[in-house]
C-alpha cells in the first residue's frame, strides 16, 4: 500500500543524520555541554578502579581500617559525582530536544500546507501521520541518548583501554583481541538493520492509513457489514509488521550475542592470566583488581554498541522519511513567467464568435467568452476559426442577423468595434435581454429595428459585453431574475422578426433603474486598465502531473469569459473536467498551458494569499473541522469578521438550524462534521464561502444535498449574493443553472457552447440531454 518506499542500499547514515544540523544548531551549546558532562561522568567512573587498586595495595594490605574507611568515602563521593553529572546531562538535553522535536513537527505541518494538492493526492495520510509522530519521536530519542552516548562510550572505551594497557600491556592485548570481530559484525549488522528498519517504519505508516480510513469510514463499514473484512485486512498488515519487527529483533539478538560474548571471553582469559601473574609475583593483587574493575566498567559501553547502532539506524531512516516530504517542492507564490493578462490584449482582438475554437457555439449571439483575447491566440487559431460569415450558422437560434454581422452590435468582420469603452458608457440599457433571457421579451432580437450606429436593438453594448455596472443592474433587476426562474411560462415576445415596441416599453422601468445605478456605480467604465475585466480563461490546458504524457489533457484550450458581476453556470457530463476547471481558479492546481486572469491580472502573478482573499470556493463534498460551527464558517473570512457577518452568511445558506443545536453556533461539530447531515454540512460550507463577501465565487454544485424546498430558499438568498459577485457555478440541475446569467457547456475538456439556459436548450442537443431527467449527471472528481 505504501507508495513512499525508498532505497536505503547506498544511503550513508552519517550524511543522512547530518541533515538534522539546522534544527540542532540553535541548541548546540546545551547539547555540547551535556555531552561534555557525560564524558566527565564516564571518566569519573574509570577513576573508581584506581581507588580500588590503592585500597587493595595500601590499607587492605597494611591492615589499616582507617585507610579502608577513607577509601570507601572516596568511592562514595565518586559514585555521587558520577550520578549527579549524568542527572545534569539529562536536564540539559530534555528541554532543548523537546523544542527541536516541536520545531521539526511544526515545520513539517507548515510544509504540508504549502505543498500542492497533487502531492496530497499521491501520498497516503497514514504515511504523513507516521512521519509527524513516530519518526519525530525516534529522532528526539536519538538526539537525547544514542547521539550523546556513541561519543561518550567511544571516549570511555578509549580511556579505559589506555588505563588497562598502562597497568599491564599483556592483559590489555588480551582484552583487545575481540575488537576486530566485533567491528566486522557491527558493519554487517548496520547494513542489514537499515533495510529492515525502513521497511518497518513504512509498514507502520500503512497500518496508520488503514486505521484512519476505518475510523473515518466507520458508517460505510457498519452499513455494509464489512467489519470482519476490515479486521482481516488490519490483521494482515499487523501480522506483516510483526514479522518485520521480529526480523529486527533477530538481527539485534545476533549482534548483541556477539558483542556480549566475545568481551566476556576476553575478560575471563585476562582473569586467568592475571591470577597466574599474581601467583608468580609478577603482578600485584591491587593491579589485577583495578584491571578487572576497569574491564568490567567497559562492559556497558561495549554491550550498548548494538542497540545504539540500532537506534541510530532507525533515526537515520526517520530522517530520510522526514526529508522525503520536506524536499518536495512547495507551491510557488507566483510563477516566474507570469505577466499581466492585459499585455497584448485588446478589445479589437476579441472575436464575435466568442471562441477561438470552431467547435464552440456562442448561442448568445456575439458573446465574449474570452477566446482570441490576445493577438497570439487569434493567430494560433486562425487556421481553424470560422470566417465572419459563419455567424449565419447560428442565426436561426440566436437572433443574429443573417448577413454575418453580430446582432448585438459587433462589426460584420467578427471583431469588436474600436470604441467599445464609449459604447459601454453611452449604452445605459445594456444586456436587458441577456439578463432576462427567455422570460423578458427579447426586444432586441434580430429584425426588431436595430439602430444604425451598430448597437443592438435591445440596448446591448456594441461589443456584446455587459456594461461595467452589471452588479448594480442585477440588484435593480430582481423582477427580471424572478421571471427568469419561470422561463417556460413567458412567451418569447422578442424573437427574431417580431419587432415588438411594446416589449421595449415593458422594459423601460428596468432600463431606467439600470441607468440610475450606472451613474452611481463604483466600478464604472472609468476604472483604470482592466480592473473590471472579471474572470477569464484563455487557452487553458491542464494535464495532471502523474498522467501519461501521451494521454489527452483533462482540459484542452479552454476559453471562457465571465464578466464582472456575472454568474456563469458550468455544465457537463461526468469526466468532462468541471471540478478540475474550478480548482484552477484558486490555484489548487497549476495550469499546464494558457492562463487565467482576474480583473486583467494573471492569477500566477498574484501571491496565493492575495488570490485566495479574492476568490472563495465551496466544494461539492463539504469538509468541516473539529471546531465550533462559528469557527468553521468564519474560516472563510478575515480576522475582522464577527457575529454580524456570521449571521448574514448563515442566513444566505439557510443554515439557521445551527441555533437549535445544543450550544448554538458554539456547538462542536466533530471530526469531518459527521455529527451533522449531508445537507447541513453543505449549507455550512456554502456559508463559509460567502461569509467573506468575496469578489469572485466558485461553487462546485453547492446545493446537491438539499431537498427541493431548502434548495429554493437557498437559491432565493443566494441571488442577492450573486448580484455583487462574479461567480462560476458547477451545476447539474436546471434549478441551479437558473441561478446563473449564462451557461457554458464543457464537453471533452473544452468549452463547446456558451449562452443562456433557454438558448442552449434550443440550440444544443447535448445540453438539452444533460438538463433532461435522463441526462442529469453527477460531477467528476
Amino acid at each position: 500500500m505504501s507508495t513512499t518506499h525508498a532505497t536505503t542500499k547506498d544511503r550513508s547514515a552519517v550524511r543522512t543524520l547530518l541533515r538534522l544540523w539546522p534544527y540542532v544548531r540553535p541548541v548546540r551549546v546545551r547539547l555540547f555541554t551535556a555531552a561534555s558532562v557525560a564524558v566527565v561522568a564516564s571518566c569519573v567512573g574509570l577513576v573508581i578502579p584506581l581507588v580500588l587498586k590503592w585500597m587493595v595495595d595500601g590499607p587492605v594490605a597494611d591492615r589499616d581500617p582507617a585507610g579502608v574507611w577513607l577509601g570507601a568515602l572516596y568511592l562514595l563521593l565518586l559514585g555521587l559525582l558520577e550520578a549527579g553529572l549524568f542527572g545534569l546531562r539529562r536536564w540539559l538535553v530534555a528541554r532543548p530536544l523537546s523544542h527541536v522535536e516541536a520545531e521539526m513537527r511544526a515545520g513539517l505541518y507548515g510544509h504540508l500546507q504549502r505543498l500542492p494538492v497533487a502531492f496530497h493526492d499521491r501520498w497516503a495520510s497514514g504515511q504523513l501521520l507516521s512521519r509527524a509522530t513516530t519518526d519525530l519521536m525516534l529522532l528526539r530519542m536519538f538526539l537525547a541518548f544514542p547521539l550523546t552516548f556513541l561519543l561518550v562510550n567511544a571516549v570511555t572505551i578509549l580511556a579505559g583501554v589506555i588505563i588497562m594497557l598502562l597497568q599491564d600491556w599483556s592483559l590489555g592485548l588480551v582484552i583487545l583481541g575481540p575488537a576486530l570481530p566485533v567491528m566486522v559484525m557491527c558493519v554487517v549488522f548496520e547494513n542489514r538493520y537499515a533495510v529492515v528498519a525502513r521497511l518497518a517504519q513504512d509498514q507502520v505508516g500503512d497500518l496508520t492509513t488503514v486505521v484512519e480510513e476505518s475510523v473515518l469510514g466507520i458508517r460505510i463499514i457498519k452499513g455494509f457489514g464489512r467489519h470482519r473484512s476490515q479486521a482481516r485486512a488490519f490483521r494482515t498488515l499487523s501480522s506483516t509488521l510483526r514479522g518485520t519487527e521480529l526480523r529486527k529483533a533477530r538481527l539485534l539478538a545476533t549482534i548483541w550475542a556477539v558483542i556480549v560474548t566475545l568481551p566476556e571471553v576476553a575478560i575471563g582469559a585476562a582473569l586467568v592470566l592475571g591470577t597466574v601473574q599474581v601467583a608468580d609475583g609478577e603482578l600485584s593483587a591491587g593491579t589485577l583488581v583495578a584491571f578487572l574493575s576497569t574491564a568490567l566498567a567497559l562492559r556497558w559501553p561495549v554491550d550498548s554498541i548494538g542497540f545504539l547502532l540500532a537506534m541510530s539506524q532507525e533515526a537515520a531512516t526517520a530522517t530520510e522519511r522526514y526529508f522525503e516530504v520536506m524536499d518536495e517542492e512547495p507551491e510557488s507564490e507566483t510563477s516566474p513567467g507570469s505577466r499581466p493578462a492585459d499585455a497584448g490584449v485588446t478589445d479589437a482582438g476579441v472575436t464575435a464568435t466568442g471562441s477561438g475554437d470552431p467547435g464552440v457555439t456562442d448561442a448568445g449571439g456575439g458573446d465574449d467568452t474570452g477566446a482570441g483575447a490576445t493577438v497570439a491566440d487569434a493567430r494560433a487559431a486562425d487556421a481553424r476559426r470560422p470566417t465572419a460569415g459563419s455567424a449565419d450558422a447560428t442565426a436561426a437560434d440566436t437572433g443574429s442577423p443573417g448577413d454575418g454581422s453580430a446582432g448585438d452590435g459587433s462589426t460584420g468582420d467578427g471583431s469588436t468595434p474600436a470604441t467599445v469603452a464609449d459604447a459601454k458608457r453611452a449604452d445605459a440599457t445594456a444586456a436587458d435581454t441577456r439578463r432576462a433571457d427567455a422570460t423578458v421579451p427579447e426586444a432586441g432580437s434580430a429584425g426588431d429595428g436595430s439602430t444604425g450606429d451598430g448597437s443592438a436593438g435591445d440596448g446591448s453594448a456594441g461589443d456584446g459585453s455587459t456594461p461595467a455596472t452589471v452588479a448594480d443592474a442585477k440588484r435593480a433587476d430582481t423582477t427580471a431574475a424572478d421571471a427568469r426562474r419561470a422561463d417556460a411560462t413567458v412567451p418569447e415576445a422578442g424573437s427574431a422578426g417580431h419587432g415588438s415596441t411594446g416589449a421595449r416599453r415593458a422594459d423601460a422601468t428596468v432600463a431606467d433603474a439600470r441607468r440610475a445605478n450606472a451613474r452611481n456605480a463604483d466600478d464604472s467604465g472609468a476604472d483604470a486598465g482592466k480592473a473590471g475585466d472579471g474572470l477569464r480563461f484563455v487557452g487553458v490546458v491542464f494535464r495532471y502531473p502523474d498522467a501519461d504524457p501521451a494521454s489527452p489533457p483533462t482540459l484542452d484550450r479552454v476559453d471562457l469569459h465571465i464578466r464582472p458581476g456575472e454568474s456563469m453556470a458550468l455544465v457537463g457530463a461526468t469526466g468532462s473536467g468541471k471540478t478540475t476547471l474550478t480548482a484552477l481558479v484558486p490555484r489548487l492546481h497549476e495550469v499546464t498551458a494558457g492562463r487565467i486572469t482576474i480583473d486583467g491580472e494573471d492569477v500566477t502573478a498574484m501571491t496565493r494569499e492575495e488570490l485566495r482573499a479574492k476568490v472563495a470556493v465551496a466544494f461539492e463534498e463539504p469538509t468541516l473541522f473539529s471546531a465550533s460551527v462559528g469557527e468553521n464558517v468564519l474560516m472563510g473570512a478575515g480576522d475582522q469578521a464577527g457575529a454580524a457577518e456570521l449571521e448574514r452568511a448563515l442566513g444566505v445558506a439557510q443554515a439557521e438550524f445551527v441555533h437549535a443545536l445544543p450550544q448554538g453556533i458554539a456547538t462542536q461539530v466533530g471530526e469531518q462534521g459527521l455529527s451533522l447531515s449531508g445537507g447541513q454540512r453543505q449549507r455550512l460550507a456554502l456559508a463559509r464561502a460567502v461569509v467573506g463577501q468575496p469578489r469572485f465565487l466558485v461553487l462546485d454544485d453547492p446545493l446537491s444535498a438539499l431537498d427541493v424546498h431548502t434548495e429554493a430558499a437557498v437559491e432565493a438568498a443566494l441571488r442577492q449574493v450573486l448580484a455583487d459577485t462574479t461567480a462560476l457555478i458547477v451545476a447539474h440541475r436546471p434549478s441551479t443553472v437558473l441561478l446563473a446569467d449564462r451557461v457554458a457547456l464543457l464537453s471533452g475538456g473544452r468549452i463547446t457552447a456558451v449562452g443562456t439556459h433557454q438558448e442552449l436548450l434550443r440550440a444544443n442537443t447535448e445540453y438539452a440531454h444533460l438538463m433532461s431527467g435522463n441526462g442529469r449527471q453527477e460531477d467528476d472528481r
